[in-house]
């Protein structure tokens, strides 16, 4: 391996760092909402500055070796890094939106048993791992498999709004806490979109493909 390769392999590795921590926020994030945390809910800050930090650390890693005129493969390599890069810490900073709310909700009574957030996590964290196991692997066609899933976690989270609106309704008392459970939920949803930008990115990187919109523009309707 020469020295550009190994540069090469720095960069993902930092990337996979990244996608750990990222991960670890929003299972943290989640875990102090059901067990009523405000500890742990605190440590996701403090988390999302290190996940910010790796990714200034894999920008300026990109920018050195963008300068060395890498081959078209090398190429997309790097821009999809900065590209996941970025979903990662988005997923961070959705992580610490959570946080933040569990915070809000342990100060009152909860609401109602977590079920259907706890479900929303599992399902978007499944597909977060997943693209992140296509790039390693190389494996577009599991990178493909991650994209339609988010469809699922969208109807969940519609499924929630419906939930708690009735309960605005029915118990205007309730209604801060079912906007913060809204705003979870809403978190929770875009960490699947992001997992779903990863996946087409990964595509991209292997395929030279870019899949972005194919869905919408096949089926306009």
């Amino acid at each position: 391996m020469n020295h550009f390769d190994q540069e090469i392999q720095a960069l993902k590795d930092r990337l996979l760092s990244m996608a750990s921590r990222a991960e670890a926020s929003v299972r943290n994030a989640i875990r102090a909402l059901v067990e009523r945390d405000d500890e742990l809910a605190r440590g996701v800050k403090g988390n999302d500055d290190q996940i910010d930090q790796i990714e200034k650390e894999i920008d300026e890693q990109a920018i050195l070796l963008l300068a060395k005129a890498p081959l078209a493969t090398q190429l997309r390599l790097i821009v999809s890094a900065t590209k996941i890069a970025r979903d990662l810490e988005r997923v961070g900073d959705e992580a610490t939106t959570i946080a933040r709310r569990s915070i809000e909700l342990g100060r009152e009574p909860q609401l109602k048993p977590y079920v259907d957030i706890p479900r929303m996590s599992d399902m978007a964290l499944a597909m977060l791992r997943d693209a992140l196991d296509a790039f390693v692997s190389r494996d577009t066609a599991k990178a493909r498999g991650v994209i339609p899933r988010d469809k699922e976690v969208d109807a969940l989270n519609r499924q929630l709004y419906r939930e708690l609106a009735s309960f605005m309704i029915e118990s205007p008392a309730t209604t801060t806490r079912c906007l913060h459970l809204m705003t979870i939920s809403k978190a929770l949803e875009r960490i699947a979109d992001h997992a779903k930008n990863i996946a087409e990115d990964v595509v991209y990187l292997y395929e030279a493909r870019d899949i972005r919109h194919a869905e919408r523009e096949a089926d306009p309707g």
